[in-house]
């Protein structure tokens, strides 16, 4: 229904306001609620002397790897060992049939019996005709006659006697003996095998002494260079760097760190052309046989010292198109982007060679969703290091206080 406009303008201009004070009544009052802030964790940046440590990937061997070898042919007689148990140094391993060269042995002492008879033949005619040739009774054909079979029974006396040295050492060598003490093989021959003349087995069995134990490993050429410049700047000498480098640390298969440290005691006269790299051997004490030969591990070396060295977890750095930086977190919670330059991965920890000062926080977690100037409720934590030869895993607690 309509309204009476003669009605309406005589009402009291207080009834007029009555609408527009409920309007304002139902439309103004309280303020819109506030987003409560991004909570993240932070970590304070790490000051400490650093070394720096470089790893290369190797392969043990023994300190001695001899192999045994069958010198004569022959039938083998008999094995005087447990297959991978240690054998000492000069014990029987093998016996060949020592017959067919106990036969020339007799053979060449017969032979040198008859040298023997010929010389002393030789020297009774030259000792019977050299007074006569002095009294020019014989002629001096004769004499010289005599002087000649006498030189001829004696060489031949002296090749019947190397006969019978070289018979003796064949025979000798029927009986094989460990040259060093270690560790014996899985013999690549049994008994009653023919050895000692391809296609059959020439070598029998290797003996390899693991006490110390050798590590074989390659560096590349710049890492060879850091070596070489970090003796230019010591000014060592041979002698005192490889008594330096008994720092050595191996790195097992499982990740474990071999309880003894070892120094270098061989190295390559250059490098390799073809693969650009420098080889180097390493001992390392294995007194209880727990690293064998033929093993992978990992050698570990420090080559530097790094004071005050500044390092942040590599999982507080972002990257971008080659640009490397961490989000920097004030007292207030106010986030900055700062950009560094980073240096050396120490573990789950990385160096920062520039753009963050010591005592500074960054954000731990979380980066991606920070900007440079918003406000964060930063958690302060711990941030705990993986040990050396564990899983990467990263833990981070509280800490005390936050």
């Amino acid at each position: 229904m309509g309204y009476d406009a003669a009605l309406v303008l005589r009402l009291p201009p207080s009834l007029l306001l009555l609408p527009c004070v409920a309007l304002a009544s139902g439309c103004g009052g309280s303020e819109p609620p506030v987003a409560p802030l991004l909570e993240i964790r932070v970590v304070d940046a790490i000051v400490r002397d650093t070394p720096i440590v470089i790893e290369m990937v190797g392969q043990t061997r023994g300190a001695v790897d001899v192999p045994i070898r069958a010198r004569v042919e022959g039938t083998l007689d008999a094995m005087h060992f447990v297959e991978g148990r240690r054998v000492e140094r000069g014990a029987l391993l093998y016996e060949i049939d020592p017959r067919p060269f106990e036969s020339k042995v007799v053979e060449a002492r017969g032979y040198l019996a008859a040298a023997r008879t010929v010389l002393a033949k030789a020297k009774a005619d030259l000792d019977r005709i050299r007074p006569l040739a002095e009294m020019k009774a014989v002629s001096q054909m004769d004499y010289d006659g005599a002087v000649a079979k006498h030189d001829a029974a004696r060489g031949e006396l002296e090749a019947s006697e190397a006969k019978v040295e070289q018979a003796e050492i064949e025979l000798g060598y029927t009986r094989i003996h460990s040259p060093v003490e270690g560790l014996i093989g899985i013999s690549a021959a049994k008994v009653g095998e023919f050895v000692g003349a391809a296609p059959n087995p020439v070598v029998l069995n290797f003996v390899s002494q693991t006490d110390p134990i050798r590590v074989r490993f390659a560096i590349d050429e710049r890492k060879y260079l850091t070596f070489a410049r970090r003796a230019i700047q010591l000014q060592k000498t041979e002698e005192q760097l490889r008594e330096q480098s008994g720092g050595l640390e191996m790195v097992l298969a499982d990740g474990t760190v071999h309880t003894a440290r070892g120094r270098v005691v061989a190295t390559d006269a250059a490098i390799d052309a073809s693969t650009g790299t420098f080889t180097l051997e390493a001992d390392f004490p294995n007194p209880d046989g727990l690293v064998l030969a033929g093993q992978f591990a990992r050698v570990r070396a420090v080559v530097d010292v790094r004071r005050d060295a500044v390092l942040v977890p590599q999982r507080c750095i972002t990257e971008l198109q080659g640009n490397f930086r961490v989000f920097v977190v004030a007292e207030d919670g106010t986030v900055a982007l700062r950009p560094v330059e980073p240096g050396a991965r120490i573990g789950a920890l990385q160096i920062l060679e520039s753009g963050l000062e010591p005592g500074e926080r960054v954000a731990l977690e979380g980066v991606l969703r920070l900007q440079d100037g918003m406000k964060v409720a930063a958690q302060l934590v711990e941030f705990k290091e993986t040990p050396a030869g564990a899983n990467p895993k990263v833990e981070a607690e509280a800490a005390p206080g936050e």
